[in-house]
C-alpha cells in the first residue's frame, strides 16, 4: 500500500471515530437533560393551550360561584373517601413538604418537564405514573416505569383506587393525597 492510501485510511478512521464519540455524547446529553429540539413544538403547543384556556378562563369568570361551591360540597358526601382529596403532599424525597392542589384533570408524574409533578431523581422515569379522577375516585396508574409505582406498599400494575393518606412511592419520592 502506498503512503497516501494509508494516510487517507487513517484520516477516515479518525473521522468515523469522532463521529461515534459525538453521537454518544449527544445521546447522553439528550437522556440527561432532555431533547432540546422539542422546545419549538412545546412552545407552539403552549401557545395553542393558552389560546384554548383563555375562553375557558373567560367562561369561568362569568360563571356564578355558588354552583361551583355546591359541586365541591357534594363530593365529600360520595361513597368514595378519595373524592374529597384536594391536594398532594410530598412526605419524603427531594421535594419534601411540597403541596400541590388537585383539580379535575389527570396529573402526570415523572422526570420530564412536561409532567404536572416533576420529580428529578435517578429512579423516576420520564413519564412514570398518572393520577386520574375516575368518577368520584382518584386512581393511580403506572406508565410502564422501570422501577414501578407503589401504593400503600403494593406495586401498581393496573389502575388502582387511591386512599387518602396512603403513601404512594414514585422513585425515591413518597407522597399522599390529603383533604
Amino acid at each position: 500500500m502506498s503512503e497516501l492510501t494509508l494516510l487517507l485510511l487513517r484520516i477516515g478512521f479518525l473521522v468515523l471515530l469522532w463521529a461515534f464519540v459525538f453521537a454518544v455524547v449527544y445521546s447522553l446529553r439528550a437522556d440527561l437533560f432532555g431533547v432540546k429540539v422539542r422546545r419549538m413544538p412545546d412552545a407552539a403547543t403552549a401557545a395553542a393551550g393558552q389560546a384554548a384556556s383563555v375562553p375557558a378562563a373567560a367562561s369561568a369568570v362569568t360563571a356564578p360561584v355558588a354552583p361551583v361551591a355546591s359541586a365541591a360540597s357534594a363530593q365529600p358526601g360520595g361513597p368514595a373517601t378519595t373524592s374529597s382529596a384536594s391536594r398532594i403532599v410530598i412526605t419524603s424525597g427531594p421535594k419534601t413538604g411540597l403541596e400541590l392542589p388537585l383539580g379535575n384533570e389527570p396529573l402526570t408524574i415523572g422526570r420530564s418537564s412536561e409532567s404536572g409533578l416533576v420529580i428529578r431523581d435517578d429512579y423516576t422515569s420520564s413519564h412514570h405514573a398518572r393520577l386520574v379522577l375516575w368518577g368520584d375516585q382518584w386512581m393511580i396508574q403506572d406508565l410502564d416505569s422501570t422501577n414501578g409505582t407503589w401504593h400503600d406498599g403494593a406495586r401498581v400494575t393496573s389502575p388502582v383506587p387511591v386512599n387518602i393518606g396512603a403513601p404512594i412511592k414514585v422513585g425515591a419520592t413518597t407522597f399522599e393525597l390529603r383533604k
